[in-house]
């Protein structure tokens, strides 16, 4: 109110210059609300799509009974399903009944698909135990305790599964673990992959 008791109008235009903050913000933050809710958070691109797999040569860990894991493994002639994960990882221990299906999976078994393991910063033993303990749905597992090879991969966190080619070419990533929410989108990824 004015000294006199009468109310002030506030003027058309410095009205709506006091309210273009709170208009920038909405406009933002619905941008960003669309943007969060378009598409599958695990189906992050990687700059290695299409390109060979690293050159690495990882040690077996022992008590397993499978091999350890090497690029040339990956340019066998078949699909390799390349699953990192670590003991400590607790959404690797959800995916775990996931990736035992996967190996045992007779259509996947008859294309030749074989789905191996990186164990990722991970201490040996700790993954050996963890394997043991849960079933080892992999033909062969290498030790990656320093991370080097995962961070060649481009490991975000784990787990993460890499779809690669016959010819050691990596075609898919799946960020998180394997769902049955995704296991449909990932197994096509997978027969895109043995064309």
């Amino acid at each position: 109110m004015s000294p006199s008791g009468e109310a002030r109008s506030v003027p058309w235009g410095r009205r709506s210059f006091l309210a273009l903050p709170l208009v920038v913000f909405a406009s933002i933050a619905a941008l960003l609300g669309l943007r969060l809710g378009d598409g599958d958070p695990a189906l992050l691109p990687s700059v290695l799509i299409g390109r060979p797999a690293p050159n690495f040569d990882l040690p077996a860990i022992a008590g397993l009974g499978v091999p350890g894991l090497a690029a040339r493994d990956l340019r066998a002639g078949h699909v390799s399903l390349v699953n990192v994960f670590a003991s400590w990882c607790v959404e690797c221990h959800a995916e775990h009944d996931a990736l035992l299906a996967l190996a045992q999976d007779p259509d996947l078994k008859a294309e030749g698909v074989t789905l191996v393991g990186l164990s990722y910063k991970d201490a040996p033993a700790d993954a050996q135990r963890y394997l043991a303990s849960e079933g080892n749905p992999f033909a062969a597992v290498g030790n990656d305790a320093a991370g080097r090879t995962g961070i060649d991969f481009g490991v975000y966190g784990v787990p993460e599964t890499y779809v690669v080619k016959g010819d050691g070419t990596i075609a898919f990533k799946l960020v998180g673990g394997v769902t049955e929410r995704n296991l449909p989108a990932f197994k096509a990824e997978i027969a895109k992959a043995m064309r």
